[in-house]
């Protein structure tokens, strides 16, 4: 098993909180379909995978088939020669207890780093004070080094404003954050805050901000769109790679190109259906998997979009994503 000695910032560019796929009806983990999904997205050049984001249904699994989700996912990457594929897994609970767990089993399983949303059980007790104890209380006893992963929508509207991520960043074992609440601004004044190389790196959490985030001196994107279309990710971050070289605007032109489909596709993966819609595109269009997820979550209907007129303009701009994505 490779990895887990790391330290410092995941290196930047274009990372994926994969799909977990389950059979049907007894929604037992489908390690076939997890397989083939992990090997594609090596496949189309993605810097890193993330276990167990919120499209991966963390909060889903038990506390065994966490660890075994990582354990699996490093394995199957080394034995297909993507030992350079990075892994951070996702260990945030609702205890300050568990999740210090879940480090521990993180690092145990191959994972690189750790990525830990805030509890919001009781989200109106989680102020500033109780947020930043949390997250360096969990980021002391952890051992890899600590993202935090700021997504209101999954945490009872607790949104982590630049002045605690900022100063949460001081913290010496805390070298990152994935920010899904999509504010450009936040990017902005924390990527010029710190250098994602050494010291504190900031990731996008959405598609449609990944190549504003890198021209904010970002370290790139984790986002749940990579599922579907990686390699054309790894196509915009190689043109901003070449535009940092060159100057050249016509090479900045075609990647923002690109940048305007992904930001089209990831708003409409959003509204067909979340990780269920990304799930059941997967299965339709790569031919693997099934769109099962576990319940609080519903499944998506893809053959009930076109039946209006703006569920047919959302997969439209998913087909085109789809149509590039098979070209490259």
């Amino acid at each position: 098993m490779t990895q887990n000695t790391t330290s410092g910032p995941p290196p930047p560019g274009v990372y994926v909180p994969a799909v977990l796929f389950f059979h049907p009806g007894s929604e037992d983990i489908d390690e076939e379909a997890y397989k083939k999904h992990i090997l594609r997205l090596a496949e189309g050049g993605v810097t890193g995978i993330l276990v167990q984001g919120s499209n991966g249904e963390a909060q889903h699994l038990s506390h065994a088939e966490r660890s075994r989700t990582i354990a699996f996912a490093r394995k199957t990457l080394d034995e297909a020669g993507f030992q350079h594929v990075l892994i951070i897994a996702g260990t945030g609970a609702q205890s300050a207890r568990e999740t210090k767990e879940l480090c521990v089993e993180a690092k145990e399983s191959g994972a690189g780093w750790v990525l830990v949303l805030t509890p919001s059980t009781w989200a109106p007790a989680m102020g500033a004070d109780s947020i930043s104890r949390f997250h360096r209380e969990v980021a002391d006893a952890s051992p890899l080094p600590y993202m935090i992963y700021n997504f209101p929508t999954v945490t009872a509207g607790l949104d982590l404003d630049s002045d605690l991520i900022s100063s949460l960043a001081t913290h010496p074992n805390i070298v990152g954050t994935k920010l899904s609440c999509g504010n450009v601004g936040k990017i902005q004044r924390l990527s010029s805050s710190f250098d994602y190389r050494s010291s504190f790196a900031t990731f996008a959490g959405k598609s449609d901000v990944f190549l504003h985030t890198l021209l904010s001196s970002g370290a790139g994107t984790i986002a749940a769109l990579v599922n579907l279309v990686p390699k054309i990710h790894a196509k915009v971050f190689k043109l901003f790679l070449e535009y940092q070289k060159t100057k050249d605007a016509k090479v900045l032109e075609e990647a923002f190109t690109l940048q305007s489909k992904l930001s089209a596709a990831d708003w409409a993966v959003s509204k067909i259906g979340g990780v269920g819609g990304v799930k059941a595109i997967v299965a339709q269009e790569f031919g693997y998997g099934n769109g099962t997820v576990r319940g609080p979550l519903k499944e998506a209907s893809l053959s009930a979009l076109v039946q209006s007129e703006q569920g047919a303009k959302w997969w439209k701009a998913v087909e085109e994503v789809i149509k590039i994505e098979k070209l490259l």
